[in-house]
């Protein structure tokens, strides 16, 4: 009787062995059309396939213009020329201070970079293959970090808290990178999101609702327009994107639920430089942004909708990494850096001179925000979900400096001259009839007294420095120009520690 319970059990465990091994070949197999599906059948049939894309996006724009309850002509159509007529909302002029948040995938092995995984297989970057030669076992794919993606440690309520002591006035998250994986359980990244596998949560939502629920800051996404290896991108790419299978098949549709969950206020566009906005569709998903979507009245995009429309069109500039102009621009822009000097994702092998000190990122705001420009500062939360003590501390550096010197930054304007030669800027306001200039100075000279040689002081001409209650004493300088008196200011009683704002009220 033992031998036959043995020799049952063995059958047991064989017959349940097999029955995994044929689920796991059905699957692989099915994957495996999935990926391969278009770049099997010749090129005839699959130009008559890829021509029912005509059909989805017919299907698609319909479906999501339900929302518009009269059959009103849309207020702008699908070209550049209209779309670039829309205001720009008023919130995101007077904001001036954002918070960008890279977190995706590419935190699990949080080495070199976020483009880990095309260094790794795309250039065949020889320190990256060392890498995982020499901590993962052969045979490991990229995919596997999925399962290592865990975030057991992400709340969304302290990084609230967090971001809205910084000062910040609006967040953008990242929702989607280069490497395809999603943030929330997009339906159209089957298996490839937060959801389905890694933390299994709705990382956007339940910072969404956190931010939303607990502060006053505008939430925002970043959304990655192509993929490095999605097999429909690469089968456009191999067509000489004559097709738009990825676009239809994966991008607009993603784009259109991403848009009506979450109802971004900021939609950040990025990946876009490989194709114009043609290929992209760029201007048919914006005219819906803008004329059907939920949030038609207060969303601001970004310039990153194609290789056409870089510094070209989009309610502001991005430029490049760390963009500041040359010159004033006539249009909104937006300077878009990270605290990390070399990565926009956590990295484990960052060393403490890579990280941009507080009196640098202070500089960097107020450069910025001088030209006319709004700051998006970057931090890259680590795989569990924890935003790393440097950044933490470095945000809550820039609330207290906010705290003190905001009404310089908060809903200014570019005044007619940006700095002087020294290391002091200007912003400007406009309170009833009377210009009010704040001039933001980095250096406290020795003897207390502030020379400003841009001024055009007059006979109501007063001078306060924030965070201090006494007005300050000043005399003109001729053909123009001042001297602030700041002699009897002692040095523990000045408001902050790395640069101080003095309002001067009625000045030219």
């Amino acid at each position: 009787m033992e031998n036959l319970i043995k020799l049952r059990s063995r059958r047991t465990a064989r017959d349940m062995l097999l029955a995994f091994l044929v689920l796991s070949l059905v699957t692989n197999a099915m994957l495996f059309w999935y990926i391969q599906s278009f770049q099997s059948v010749p090129p005839p049939t699959r130009s008559k396939l890829l021509s029912g894309n005509n059909i989805v996006k017919q299907n698609l724009f319909n479906m999501q213009s339900t929302n518009r309850e009269t059959k009103q002509l849309s207020q702008y159509n699908s070209t550049w020329n209209s779309l670039d007529t829309r205001p720009l909302p008023a919130w995101y002029e007077e904001a001036k201070f954002g918070i960008f948040i890279h977190w995706g995938l590419f935190t699990v092995p949080s080495f070199r970079r976020e483009w880990f995984w095309w260094m790794w297989q795309g250039q065949k970057d020889p320190a990256s293959t060392a890498f995982m030669n020499q901590h993962y076992k052969k045979g490991f794919q990229y995919q596997d970090f999925a399962s290592q993606f865990t975030a057991e440690f992400f709340d969304p309520d302290f990084w609230a808290e967090l971001l809205q002591a910084s000062g910040a006035k609006y967040v953008v998250l990242t929702s989607k990178h280069h490497e395809g994986w999603t943030n929330w359980p997009s339906k159209y990244s089957w298996n490839w999101n937060s959801v389905d596998a890694g933390p299994h949560r709705d990382l956007v939502g339940d910072l969404a609702k956190a931010v939303r629920s607990t502060t006053d800051l505008k939430f925002g996404l970043y959304y990655s327009l192509y993929e490095w290896f999605n097999p429909f991108f690469i089968e456009d790419k191999m067509n000489g994107f004559q097709s738009q299978n990825f676009i239809w098949r994966k991008m607009m549709p993603e784009l259109l639920d991403l848009v009506t969950t979450y109802e971004p206020e900021v939609l950040w566009g990025d990946g876009d430089w490989e194709m114009s906005s043609d290929y992209w569709n760029s201007t048919e998903f914006l005219a819906w942004l803008y004329n059907d979507s939920p949030v038609k009245d207060t969303v601001v995009v970004n310039d990153r909708w194609g290789s056409d429309a870089r510094n070209s069109h989009g309610d502001f500039y991005t430029g490049h990494t760390r963009y500041i102009p040359d010159s004033k621009l006539n249009h909104k822009w937006e300077n878009c850096m990270t605290i990390d000097r070399k990565s926009w994702g956590y990295r484990r092998q960052a060393d403490l001179q890579d990280y941009m000190d507080i009196e640098e990122l202070v500089t960097v705001l107020v450069e910025t925000v001088s030209g006319g420009g709004n700051l998006l500062m970057n931090i890259g939360p680590s795989v569990d979900g924890v935003i790393p003590l440097i950044f933490e501390e470095r945000l809550r550096q820039m609330g207290d400096w906010l705290r003190v010197n905001g009404d310089a930054i908060y809903g200014s304007s570019p005044w007619r001259v940006q700095r002087e030669k020294t290391k002091i800027w200007y912003t400007s306001k406009q309170v009833g009839n009377i210009q009010v200039v704040y001039a933001i100075v980095f250096e406290w000279p020795a003897d207390g007294l502030i020379n400003l040689q841009t001024p055009i002081t007059t006979s109501g001409t007063t001078v306060n420095m924030l965070g201090y209650a006494t007005p300050l004493l000043w005399s003109a300088v001729e053909p123009h120009g001042m001297i602030i008196n700041a002699s009897n200011i002692p040095f523990y009683k000045l408001p902050c520690e790395w640069a101080w704002t003095f309002r001067i009220g009625d000045v030219m």
